[in-house]
């Protein structure tokens, strides 16, 4: 990629991370739970999945899955089922990511469930697909090696994915200490709860 094409990639990129979408509210939901540093397990698992679906964009495997939308729907009723379920459990101050006080043990053990819940999100996001799908190739030079262009563009993704949840996680972690004492707890399950719940809504109407 030349320079020209890099200061229209970086900013167009930056601008469709930090608008909010399920991604950005799951990471806002997450730093005001259970704070920044869990958080990144869930980023983990959502960079991963926006990796899979830019390399799917660009070596035309979405075409593919548009032609049996099926497979993908019901994936996206799963995911967006889970993501609604954590948010009642959230409103109701109980499950996974409720704010309470929690053992290390429980803590560990719910790493990899925080990485899934990230993937699911963003593999079954139909607005990031769509982005993909229709902003990836027009910056793609046919007379480049498409091995470094495709690095180069993914890295740029990821790293703007990261940089804007994690400003929506530092976010959430500032209003949990506006609101960090026991009488506000319930008040916080909720929010977040709320916030979860409306993401779930949100993968499944979209």
């Amino acid at each position: 990629m030349d320079w020209t094409t890099l200061t229209l990639f970086i900013p167009t990129f930056f601008f469709v991370s930090i608008t909010p979408g399920m991604c950005m509210t799951l990471a806002l939901t997450m730093g005001m739970s259970i704070g920044y540093k869990r958080t990144l397990w869930m980023m983990l698992g959502e960079l991963i999945g926006v990796a899979l679906v830019s390399l799917a964009a660009l070596l035309g495997v979405a075409a593919i899955m548009l032609k049996y939308p099926v497979v993908f729907t019901l994936f996206k009723i799963v995911g967006a089922s889970y993501l609604f379920y954590l948010g009642i459990q959230m409103w109701r101050s109980k499950g996974k990511l409720a704010i309470s006080q929690q053992t290390q043990d429980d803590i560990d053990q719910r790493d990899w469930d925080l990485v899934i819940q990230g993937f699911v999100t963003a593999i079954a996001n139909p607005k990031g697909w769509a982005f993909m799908i229709s902003l990836l190739p027009p910056f793609i030079d046919q007379s480049q090696p498409m091995t470094l262009q495709v690095s180069v563009m993914v890295s740029i993704i990821l790293l703007s994915e990261f940089v804007c949840m994690t400003i929506y996680a530092t976010g959430g972690k500032g209003l949990k200490r506006a609101l960090g004492n026991a009488n506000n707890v319930k008040t916080m399950n909720r929010i977040a709860g709320s916030l979860m719940c409306g993401v779930g809504i949100w993968l499944f109407l979209g």
